[in-house]
């Protein structure tokens, strides 16, 4: 393992581009950064709120899922560590980044349900199709004494459609497409369970949520953790495992598309391991935030990552 650095304020949503950056944001000092290889922290864009998750789409530009914002607390040991919902919390949104200027725009801040228009309350991770189009989920906000019900949305990253595919589910994070794209994965935090959702074509699942009696909105559960943990976000290995940033035990689990755990990484330094991404020339370097430590690593991985399709 090697650490690129530790001067990050809870990152989360690594992306490694071709010149062996990697991109990520900080949630705490509300950006969209860039670490090089020798360590060098750039800051590409100040976006506030908080982003959360980040992809890069067929127009070459990040898109960014901003979740609002989160407020912090600074333990005692000095770590810091997010506690809910800030005062100045005002919406969640998809936005676009141009990486070569910084520039940024909203692309999304409300998705229709029905004939009302509902605001996106606190985006937290996305993953784009072959056809344009990416997934993203929203766990909503969390107040002190009670939380929004999350769902999962599809949209065009040209602004031109944005539907709700789930909801409710509860505090959905991590999301991704297996390497065929026809199977959308996604977990819950609280329960750490992972779910997978066969797709007819984009945005559109194979059957509803009716069709599925055996879940509450049409999906197949494939894996839930044996043990108290919570899982974060994740990535896809070129086999098709799915490989979960797992907090509080400091590591990433990786299940096989079957269900079956494959193994346990653990990721010294933190318990906080909230994403993974792959890189590299032969795609088997891994990329993890630590949040809680504020620090990005570097990982040689046993089995080469898929390469996202607007990546590839």
């Amino acid at each position: 393992m090697r650490v690129l650095t530790d001067q990050l304020q809870f990152p989360e949503g690594p992306v490694w581009l071709k010149d062996g950056s990697v991109l990520v944001v900080e949630i705490r000092r509300k950006t969209l950064t860039r670490v090089w290889p020798d360590g060098r922290v750039e800051v590409v864009a100040n976006l506030g709120g908080g982003p959360n998750g980040a992809a890069i789409g067929p127009d070459g530009h990040c898109y960014v899922a901003n979740n609002g914002g989160f407020s912090f607390a600074q333990r005692a040991d000095g770590v810091w560590v997010s506690s809910g919902t800030p005062t100045d919390y005002i919406k969640g949104r998809i936005e676009r980044v141009n990486l070569a200027t910084g520039a940024f725009e909203e692309v999304y801040d409300q998705v229709p349900v029905g004939s009302d228009m509902e605001p996106i309350r606190g985006p937290n991770d996305l993953v784009f199709d072959a056809h344009g189009g990416f997934y993203f989920t929203d766990p909503g906000k969390t107040r002190h004494r009670t939380m929004d019900r999350g769902k999962i949305c599809y949209a065009k990253a040209d602004g031109s459609l944005i539907r709700e595919m789930v909801a409710p589910i509860y505090k959905p994070n991590g999301i991704g497409l297996s390497p065929d794209g026809k199977t959308l994965y996604a977990v819950e935090t609280e329960t750490a369970r992972l779910w997978a959702w066969d797709l007819a074509e984009p945005g559109k699942f194979a059957r509803p949520a009716s069709a599925s009696p055996s879940s509450p909105h049409g999906s197949r559960l494939l894996y839930t953790a044996p043990s108290y943990m919570r899982f974060d976000s994740l990535a896809v290995e070129a086999n098709g495992n799915i490989c979960i940033g797992t907090l509080d035990v400091g590591g990433i689990t990786v299940c096989s598309p079957e269900g079956e755990l494959v193994e346990f990484v653990p990721v010294p330094g933190d318990t906080h391991c909230t994403n993974i991404c792959f890189g590299g020339v032969d795609m088997k370097k891994a990329y993890v935030t630590q949040s809680y430590a504020g620090r990005l690593v570097e990982l040689d991985w046993a089995r080469p990552g898929l390469k996202l399709f607007c990546e590839a």
